[in-house]
């Protein structure tokens, strides 16, 4: 038998398939990314721009032909948008596509809406970048180019006037949220201190919880003094107080306790001015239905001399008496949307300052629900479904839908009963979600055709949803060559 040469070099014959193969992969794939992606589609706007959204610096990119520059950039300074907003009337622009990119492109979107050069706002999942190398220059490139065939849809966006209540919800909820972390702190600082209030009381924030943790404060240390200050809504005990009372006093806790206090209380005052900022957004936004009386004066907010006494701890107490939030949301919506059971006033407002009350920007009802992140969205691949799960979405209308089906548990309504069954069937997550979107699609029917709800009842749901079940048993007897009858029918 030969002897190899361990120097030698042994090329395989499958090396030089391997070599062309790959070569030929090179190739192709060099001749796929040369190819025009875009090759063969109408144009649909000749006159897009596109524009990368950043931070400190704008790339807009306009069609090639109307200026020598088609792709510029610009800072983001007042004057840098104008001049941009300019350049591209200059270019004969009359639609423009950015991306979401933050809250970066608000003011810019807001500046182009006034000159008129219809402004497109996507989705940066679906403003993608061609393959190769990224830039912002490729980007607002790639995207002019997409946007001049018409592959974007523009993103929801409500009238000014429902944006500025959006604005004053939002801040609302801010504040709330900021509120709930002081009691938090409060709650802490006296646990550190074994102030066993919160094991006595269920709110500390209330009447009784504030006034004696203002006296404690104000230097009272009694116990039996802090006990008397309690309310009559207050079940326990003076006893059972006067005892959760009686800490070991630290003056490091005791600022921090103050500290809480203090931050508490201007957060409440805050709230107070935005809901009057609120409620006089509520009385400026045209209304479908007028109200009774109409022609009266315009109803103004409580001046300081005619406002209710403040409660501690609760801002300054100003109240608007002739402020009524559900005849305002009939005003506005044409409909009472609290008919519906589990959708309350705020629910009503928050779904209002949301969506608006323009129904038309989506085509039917499921459309509705699946912008607001309800439906099923299948994940398909090689015929077979790989997932259900509804689509992660980030709206404050799909959290209070929600937080409305969750109340349903309770509830001796069709809606309350269908829940119910849907909660043994599914399980309570799936069940509000299914729920949810039941709530967003008879909204959308309020809404757009100015239907009033009616409820049927708990009992016409039950009766119907027996028939039903009665129904699917006989064919499923009668597939079985067996007969089904009722017990009725048997004793008669």
């Amino acid at each position: 038998m030969p002897q190899l040469n361990k120097n030698a070099t042994i090329k395989w014959p499958t090396e030089s398939k391997g070599v062309g193969r790959s070569k030929s992969r090179r190739v192709s794939k060099s001749r796929r990314s040369s190819a025009d992606p875009t090759e063969g589609l109408q144009v649909g706007n000749p006159n897009a721009a596109a524009i990368d959204i950043g931070c400190s610096e704008h790339w807009v990119a306009v069609p090639a032909g109307r200026t020598e520059r088609p792709t510029q950039r610009f800072g983001c300074c007042t004057a840098e948008l104008n001049r941009l907003a300019d350049w591209l009337k200059e270019c004969g622009v009359d639609t423009v596509v950015m991306e979401a990119t933050g809250n970066y492109w608000v003011v810019l979107y807001d500046i182009l809406e006034e000159r008129k050069l219809n402004p497109v706002v996507v989705n940066p999942r679906y403003a993608k970048n061609m393959s190769g190398k990224k830039g912002d220059i490729c980007d607002c490139e790639w995207m002019q180019k997409l946007h001049t065939y018409g592959l974007f849809s523009n993103s929801f966006r409500p009238t000014q006037e429902i944006r500025v209540l959006r604005a004053y919800l939002r801040q609302r909820e801010t504040l709330v949220g900021a509120a709930a972390q002081e009691i938090q702190h409060m709650q802490k600082a006296l646990t550190e201190m074994n102030v066993q209030l919160a094991n006595v009381i269920s709110d500390i924030s209330g009447e009784t919880g504030l006034r004696i943790i203002d006296a404690v404060l104000g230097g009272e240390r009694a116990a039996g003094v802090l006990a008397k200050l309690k309310g009559p809504r207050i079940m326990a005990s003076l006893v059972t107080l006067e005892r959760s009372l009686e800490g070991h006093w630290k003056e490091e806790e005791l600022f921090r306790l103050e500290q809480a206090r203090l931050s508490y209380a201007h957060f409440q005052e805050q709230l107070q001015q935005c809901q009057q900022r609120i409620e006089q957004q509520m009385q400026t936004i045209q209304g479908r239905v007028p109200l009774e009386g109409q022609g009266r004066a315009p109803r103004t907010m409580p001046t300081a001399d005619k406002a209710a006494e403040p409660v501690p701890g609760q801002g300054d107490g100003r109240k608007s008496k002739s402020f009524d939030l559900g005849v305002e949301l009939k005003r506005v919506l044409g409909v009472d949307l609290t008919q519906i059971d589990g959708v309350g006033p705020v629910a009503a407002q928050v779904i209002l300052s949301e969506v608006g009350t323009d129904m038309s920007r989506w085509r039917t009802e499921k459309h509705f629900a699946s912008w607001l992140g309800l439906c099923p969205d299948h994940r398909i691949s090689g015929g077979k479904i790989l997932g259900r799960a509804t689509r992660p979405v980030v709206s404050r209308a799909r959290n209070a839908l929600r937080l409305c089906a969750y109340t349903l548990t309770h509830s001796k309504s069709w809606l309350g009963a269908k829940y119910r069954r849907l909660k043994h069937k599914l399980g309570a997550p799936k069940a509000i979600v299914a729920m949810a979107h039941h709530l967003a699609r008879l909204i959308y029917r309020m809404i757009k055709n100015g239907q009033d709800y009616v409820d049927k009842g708990m009992e016409v749901y039950e009766a119907k949803y027996r028939e039903n079940r009665i129904k699917w048993l006989k064919k499923q007897a009668k597939e079985l060559n067996l007969e089904l009858h009722e017990m009725q029918a048997l004793a008669s």
